[in-house]
């Protein structure tokens, strides 16, 4: 009889069956199945005998789509073709091998070890091979190459996590190999502890492993890694589009109140010019810390208090914490109680744990009912006028971190144990928030933030990544943590900028302020009993640089938001690592260039810390232009730049297109009706989508939105700006082009198949786009404004610019 502490791997393959795209294979220890979701996506599943298959995911979305398959069978091998992936898969023993159409390896178990258990825990072994590379794995710190490393999938309440520190708050179990110019994918989806082994202490093997439950994992393979997102994304779902106040500058601290604090602040954003769009309010603004209640001694009138800062154009975004008082009276606790709406032992106790507001009980959030019940309970939040929510300690977090393995779940009719739950209960939440306030809004968009999460998040919530540390090596980490999520197809992301325990120094501030700019999330925050993190709190200088930044931020909204709307479209995140466009060059892995990222397809963000006054950076194939100031740049080198203490090395792809609005105070302003659109020469040219819709709500599932593609050939210097698609009237009628790095007189743009004359009469003192170096380079504005090759287009001979 075999002993728990014995490997059982797969044997001979004693019975096969098929059913059109799915694989059923026996062995004496176990069954598998195999099931074709697509060209790209292969399913393999393995349990123990004495197990049953679970049809049921809270990650995955996507099904088997109708796909062409060849199936072929010898004396030692089934074959599985589809038009991307060649499967074999070996009778005795059992095993996979995963090829592309040319017959190349991709991906292969281990010929000794393959799928096998210790008691229930389950492992995959693959082969490793010689200069296999691993990346993603979600919200995980450490290296861009994660070759040599082993990680643990298990959310966990981290303060003041260190640049490896390992678990985080949120489980992406999907990580891509690279290989020999070969890329794969692989999405392990068990919610149970897993881990992932890629190559730490062991040069035979990489695995990926989970305590219990079944081995379910999906193959992925197309030809780019961009391909690859995009169809694990198509299985666990994307983003929806965020309300467009969203991607404007926030403001949080733990915490602000009185309201009278909070108008101040407020108005304080104004009266400096900086623009901003949300204050949160952290754990104070409850009556001792219990959900759903206001502190009237310090707020007390809330729905008047909204109203006023919606006067002011700021939304405000409340902290929702799960863990429910133990209190008679309280009304949450009390509905709780009285309708079993909370996690409970075997014995049926209700459990209760310890976190902010003393002793609590926790909703089950994987039971229909408590989903429904917790969207009730934000029904007096939006009556109030509020439309964002800040869903924080939903690991689930309680004093002495450790919620007992035995407490049950719902497991949507299922049944399961806090060891199974655990890493979907921060989802679940995020999802019934989601869902309810979306319901509750009547067509207005909710912005829900979470701090834990699983795959599939995206569907529901924007991501920040927890009570980070205001040290240099934190930020650089950050950056590196947020490129690795919107690999696992997360694409609304974000940090702590400053930093949340500790107090940065200036010349951080300035850095990470810079930075903050360009993610998708854009918030500063910082913890009690620490200086205060707001733009102007550094000083006159750092102020006006935050100013600048931030300003910057805004007047590139249209491009933003642009990515965000492709994002919906493909899973690409927004913040892009460099491994996304130049997979196999091998600069982009190493330590001095790891950090860099684009931030939409067409500009390059080069972080630097805040001590090195000249910094090295590395600029991919192709060619580049700094943003600021049009210095032409060859690509495929390295370069060293001098770094002042305001400059973000910012550089635009030659060939690329970025979208820029008029300055505005926060996203409830209306810009001027004129769109920049400024094009790079050089490359090989680019198509770029620019997408608009009303930003609030849901009408453009209705066709409610103006979609327009901008077509640039660099071999004959044409623009091409394409017939609009959708029935919204874009906030632009007209549209002004800056060509940089052209030659005036070969240019010859097109707008709809019509040529279009080009104005050489005037051209423009092209100010740098965030008004820079106010201090600096006051007396040298030679630095600041450069008399570029611009023209303004004319359609008809107008002086200023195009109908758009």
């Amino acid at each position: 009889m075999r002993q728990d502490h014995s490997n059982l791997s797969l044997t001979a393959v004693t019975d096969f069956q098929q059913e059109n795209e799915q694989f059923v294979l026996q062995t004496a220890e176990a069954k598998v199945k195999v099931t074709v979701f697509s060209d790209q996506i292969i399913q393999v599943r393995a349990i123990q005998n004495h197990q049953e298959f679970e049809d049921f995911s809270y990650a995955v979305v996507g099904s088997p789509q109708e796909t062409a398959i060849t199936f072929l069978e010898n004396d030692t091998h089934y074959l599985i073709h589809t038009a991307k992936i060649h499967l074999e898969i070996q009778k005795a023993p059992l095993r996979f091998s995963f090829k592309n159409v040319h017959d190349q390896l991709i991906n292969e178990d281990d010929p000794g070890l393959g799928i096998s258990w210790i008691g229930d825990e389950v492992t995959n072994y693959k082969s490793l091979k010689d200069w296999e590379r691993f990346i993603g794995l979600g919200e995980k710190t450490g290296n861009l190459d994660r070759r040599g490393t082993s990680y643990i999938c298990w959310n966990s309440d981290q303060f003041g996590y260190a640049p490896f520190t390992d678990p985080l708050y949120v489980s992406i179990p999907f990580y891509m190999g690279l290989w020999e110019g070969r890329a794969y994918g692989i999405f392990l989806d068990n919610t149970y502890e897993t881990r992932f082994n890629l190559g730490a202490s062991s040069g035979r093997f990489s695995s990926f492993q989970a305590k219990a439950g079944e081995m379910r994992y999906y193959f992925i393979h197309d030809d780019s890694i961009a391909q690859i997102i995009e169809a694990y994304t198509w299985l666990t779902g994307r983003i929806q589009l965020p309300p467009m106040w969203s991607l404007g500058f926030q403001q949080c601290r733990y915490s602000y109140y009185p309201d009278k604090e909070i108008y101040n602040e407020a108005e304080t954003f104004r009266d400096k010019d900086i623009p901003a769009d949300v204050i949160y309010l952290d754990i104070h603004y409850m009556e001792k810390y219990k959900v759903f209640t206001w502190d009237r001694a310090r707020f007390s009138d809330p729905t008047a208090f909204v109203a006023r800062l919606k006067e002011l154009g700021f939304h405000i975004v409340p902290m929702y914490d799960p863990g429910i008082k133990i209190e008679e009276g309280y009304k949450v606790y009390e509905e709780g109680i009285a309708n079993d709406y909370f996690v409970k032992y075997p014995d049926g106790g209700v459990y209760k744990g310890e976190v902010w507001p003393g002793w609590c009980h926790f909703p089950d959030f994987t039971k229909e009912e408590v989903r429904q019940w917790w969207k009730e309970a934000y029904q007096e939040s939006v009556n109030m006028g509020i439309s964002g929510f800040w869903n924080d300690m939903n690991e689930p977090a309680v004093w002495g971190k450790s919620f007992p393995d035995l407490i049950e779940f719902d497991y949507d009719g299922l049944g399961a144990t806090h060891k199974k739950a655990h890493n979907i209960y921060g989802l679940q939440m995020a999802r019934s928030t989601f869902e309810g306030t979306k319901e509750l809004l009547q067509g207005k968009r909710p912005f829900v933030l979470t701090r834990a999460g699983f795959s599939g998040i995206q569907r529901f919530a924007a991501v920040w990544t927890g009570d980070n540390v205001s040290h240099d090596e934190n930020m650089l980490s950050d950056v590196r943590i947020l490129n690795s999520m919107g690999l696992g197809g997360i694409s609304f992301v974000g940090c702590d900028v400053g930093g949340f325990v500790g107090e940065a120094s200036v010349n951080l501030f300035n850095r990470w302020i810079a930075l903050g700019a360009f993610m998708p999330l854009y918030r500063c925050h910082t913890m009690i009993n620490t200086k205060d993190a707001e733009p102007w709190s550094f000083g006159e200088e750092s102020e006006e640089i935050a100013r600048n930044y931030i300003k910057l931020r805004y007047r590139m909204l249209p491009y933003l938001y642009s990515a965000f709307y492709e994002s919906t479209q493909s899973g690409l995140p927004i913040n892009r690592s460099l491994v996304i466009d130049y997979t196999y060059d091998e600069k982009i892995f190493s330590q001095p260039y790891q950090n860099q990222y684009l931030y939409g397809p067409n500009i390059l963000v080069c972080p630097v810390d805040s001590f090195h006054p000249i910094y090295k950076m590395y600029l991919p194939a192709g060619a580049w232009y700094d943003l600021f100031n049009d210095t032409y740049y060859a690509g495929g080198q390295e370069i060293f730049m001098e770094v002042a203490k305001d400059k973000l090395p910012l550089f635009v792809k030659a060939g690329g297109i970025l979208v820029m609005q008029s300055p505005i105070a926060h996203t409830g302003e209306k810009p001027s009706e004129v769109l920049e659109l400024h094009l790079y020469q050089g490359g090989q040219g680019s198509s770029y989508v620019y997408y608009e819709d009303d930003g609030e709500t849901y009408a453009y599932e209705n066709q409610e939105y103006y979609k327009r593609t901008i077509q640039f050939d660099p071999s004959t210097n044409t623009l091409n700006l394409e017939v609009v698609e959708g029935t919204f009237e874009s906030k632009f009628t007209r549209v002004k082009i800056f060509f940089h790095g052209f030659d005036p007189g070969t240019l010859s743009p097109i707008l709809d198949g019509n040529t279009l004359e080009v104005s050489t009469e005037n051209y423009y003192f092209v100010q740098p786009i965030s008004n820079f170096d106010p201090y600096e380079y006051a007396e040298d504005f030679s630095k600041v404004v450069r008399n570029l090759p611009s023209v303004t287009v004319a359609l008809k001979k107008e002086a200023f610019g195009i109908e758009w």
